[in-house]
């Protein structure tokens, strides 16, 4: 007897269907399942931020849901922001301002930021602090960050 639980789940736009054990957490899924190796997996305590993406809208740590919790439900990851050939204003930003380092807690400040930045049209540095406080970079003093979502904001508004 089997005690897999299918799970129908839309990733980026592309609805999954798939067969999963109930304690495989979401950043798992999203890893070894759908192969989006964007989501990074650090701390697994819901602390570091790597692991974040948008479900329905908002941004949620994936390493403290259960891949079951997602059934029904949209995700985006990463993977769904922008691309090589077309980056996304947040993303150009972030090239632009060098809010990269290692790059490790890139996508979840990215996946913070984006809904962040859609209800924030015109942050302050504080308040893009405050967004950020809970995604840990172990290789900046932050600044470039916020000022890459201050260019990000601009550019999105426009």
């Amino acid at each position: 007897m089997s005690n897999l639980v299918t799970i129908s789940v839309t990733v980026n736009g592309t609805q999954y269907e798939r067969a999963v054990e109930p304690r495989l957490l979401l950043s798992d899924f999203l890893r070894h399942e759908l192969g989006l190796t964007g989501t990074h997996v650090g701390c697994e305590h819901g602390v570091c931020g790597a692991c974040t993406i948008i479900f329905d809208g908002q941004a949620l740590r994936s390493c403290l849901m259960f891949a079951v919790q997602a059934d029904g439900h949209e995700i985006q990851t990463i993977e769904g922001l922008g691309t090589m050939d077309d980056l996304h204003p947040l993303q150009e930003a972030f090239q632009e301002a060098h809010g990269v380092q290692c790059g490790f807690c890139t996508p979840g400040m990215l996946m913070t930021l984006l809904p962040f930045l859609e209800e924030n049209p015109d942050p302050n540095e504080e308040e893009i602090r405050q967004a950020i406080s809970g995604n840990l970079c172990r290789c900046t003093g932050y600044q470039h960050i916020v000022d890459a979502a201050k260019l990000a904001a601009e550019k999105m508004r426009a």
